[in-house]
């Protein structure tokens, strides 16, 4: 069995091409993000299989407000089953669930679905499954730098800054894959990939799979790695 080597132990995904998958079949645009949702199950497991250790999905962002309502509100829905059906599964398989964004502003009854789930998993000490949820990087920072004002320091520091963030108790991602052909980070975690790689797939969303995941880690760990600079 081949072996990557050089894994990446934080990777981030930008699962795009839900509402495309769903038209290029002539189906309604929710069926492609009921699909989505398969696929981050999928990949959760061929992560683990792999040995990576922390998943970021971004699964709605701030943004996504401003599509059709009912598109929307059949997204937390497709959330809300996937946590109610995946939380037993989760929590046998050692799985740590994160949250970055203020999910509070979500369905009260999702937001509580998400509290419990963060509770019942905090001890889990496998893969963490880090979940962007009204998320947008702007607003983290806008967040961060509002804490900060709040304890009235004089000066500001890198540090400062990123011990207020979502993502203060996790290491910066590694490699952060996109799929759908689209080259662009879509306000995701500018902060913390300021040196991380970036993988970008042709698939759409529903339609990625282990394989190609393992393609994209073999093209991370076929890198050398620059952590700021320009080098030559």
């Amino acid at each position: 069995m081949y072996s990557i080597k050089n894994l990446p132990t934080h990777v981030g995904i930008i699962m795009d091409g839900n509402g495309r998958w769903a038209i290029k079949r002539h189906l309604p645009r929710l069926a492609g993000h009921q699909r989505g949702a398969l696929a981050i199950k999928r990949i959760i497991t061929a992560a683990e299989e792999l040995g990576i250790k922390i998943l970021t999905f971004f699964a709605f962002s701030t943004e996504n407000w401003k599509r059709d309502k009912e598109e929307v509100y059949g997204i937390f829905d497709i959330v809300r089953n996937y946590l109610k059906s995946s939380s037993e599964e989760l929590y046998s398989h050692n799985i740590k669930l994160c949250v970055m964004g203020d999910y509070t502003k979500l369905p009260e009854d999702l937001a509580e679905k998400i509290t419990e789930m963060l509770e019942k998993t905090k001890d889990n000490t496998g893969l963490i499954l880090n979940l962007a949820i009204n998320y947008g990087a702007r607003d983290e920072l806008v967040r961060a730098f509002n804490l900060l004002a709040k304890e009235g320091k004089p000066e500001i520091g890198a540090e400062d800054i990123e011990r207020t963030l979502y993502s203060s108790n996790l290491p910066d991602p590694d490699l952060i894959i996109r799929t759908s052909g689209e080259q662009r980070l879509s306000n995701f975690m500018l902060y913390q990939i300021a040196c991380a790689e970036l993988y970008f797939s042709k698939v759409f969303w529903p339609s990625f799979t282990k394989r190609h995941l393992k393609k994209a880690l073999k093209n991370y760990s076929k890198r050398e790695r620059r952590y700021g600079g320009n080098h030559k």
